[in-house]
């Protein structure tokens, strides 16, 4: 239930009703709504860390990759809580705005202010090149054995679902696909356009087009639970995601004629 409303057992609220589980009051949706709600959720997380490796696999601009990341992670800590809670509303579904300004906090803000203020102590102590040559070194593997811990705890809750409905896994696949080549169509056209080099052009349209999806499935898993259907359509989206990227790492690199090196 949204912070702040206390309805009566069966009454409505936008497209859910009021139910008792447990003792507790709940809003119940629609399953494709929750569907829904996920979709929402993943389409306005845009990507921060991934999308440095798509911008290498391209051989885009590493600099300026990294400089959107940063600003992409700081716009996030504005505009996503407000963008879910404004198209949730259009969706007629519930807003639980404590539950969303918790998220962002929670995996947005809290690994930017603890990633600035480490980086900047390590570097006081020891100094930057030993930071870069050493504490990156084993940093980077760390990082990408916990992102593949993360992949394989989601799949593990939501490996039978997805074995056992395939036809509702490819019907949640193919609006997810189609926001993502129409985002990187925007992204990659409006380059173009704008007479950017193919080494800018590329990472500008892939931040977009790649979803920050632990931020999706954390604030889906905790307004709508883990196994909700919102829970579902952003784990269908990492499953989507790494497939659909390298194939639009294969497009950049076979259009780099059509920008100005």
């Amino acid at each position: 239930m949204p912070f702040g409303l206390d309805l009566p057992v069966g009454a409505q609220h936008g497209a859910g009703v009021v139910v008792l589980q447990e003792g507790i009051k709940m809003l119940q949706i629609p399953l494709w709504r929750s569907y829904f709600a996920g979709c929402i959720l993943l389409g306005i997380a845009p990507c921060t860390a991934m999308v440095l490796v798509w911008g290498y696999l391209s051989r885009g601009n590493d600099g300026l990759t990294l400089v959107m990341v940063a600003i992409n992670s700081l716009t996030m800590l504005v505009l996503y809580g407000i963008l879910g809670g404004f198209l949730l509303g259009v969706g007629k579904l519930p807003i639980p705005w404590q539950a969303l300004l918790l998220s962002v906090a929670i995996y947005v803000a809290l690994p930017l202010v603890a990633g600035y203020l480490s980086r900047k102590w390590i570097i006081s102590v020891k100094g930057e090149s030993w930071f870069k040559e050493k504490f990156l070194g084993v940093l980077t593997p760390v990082t990408i054995g916990a992102l593949l811990l993360t992949l394989v705890l989601l799949f593990s809750f939501k490996g039978e679902v997805i074995t056992t409905n395939p036809l509702t896994i490819l019907w949640i696949a193919i609006p997810l696909f189609i926001q993502t080549i129409f985002i990187f169509a925007l992204g990659y056209g409006a380059a173009k356009v704008l007479k950017l080099k193919y080494e800018d052009a590329a990472p500008a349209a892939m931040i977009g087009a790649s979803n920050h999806f632990e931020v999706a499935i954390a604030t889906s898993v905790m307004i709508f639970g883990l196994s909700s259907g919102a829970a579902l359509a952003t784990v269908v989206g990492v499953l989507i995601e790494v497939p659909v990227m390298l194939m639009l790492v294969g497009f950049c690199k076979r259009t780099t004629s059509w920008f100005d090196n």
